[in-house]
């Protein structure tokens, strides 16, 4: 079953919801190990800082996978939504007629 970039959102985000919690709690505990001040508004805006960069990361990473997931699924006889757009875009790379892989046009045999 595939999952809509919605789903993909909300995931990414309850991950790195929990993942904050986490994030300011260790931050409290571990900073004073290493002679940092622990303040909790300074662990609150590091928190936030990471979870902004966590969410995209998180969301960014599930849709490739999606993407190579449906592309290239066990028993498809298609390139893949990646390697096709690639193809496309920049005519390097092409699947041979045999399909016994990737060949360069510039190389012949």
């Amino acid at each position: 079953m595939k999952q809509s970039r919605i789903m993909s959102l909300a995931e990414a985000v309850a991950n790195v919801i929990v993942g904050y919690g986490i994030a300011v709690a260790t931050q409290l505990l571990v900073f004073p190990w290493f002679g940092l001040p622990a303040r909790l508004d300074d662990a609150l805006a590091i928190g936030a800082i990471f979870t902004g960069v966590s969410i995209v990361r998180s969301y960014t990473l599930r849709r490739i996978f999606e993407a190579i997931r449906i592309g290239v699924g066990a028993g498809s006889d298609r390139t893949g939504a990646i390697a096709g757009k690639v193809s496309r875009a920049n005519n390097c790379w092409r699947r041979q007629p045999s399909g016994n892989g990737w060949r360069s046009p510039a190389r012949k045999r």
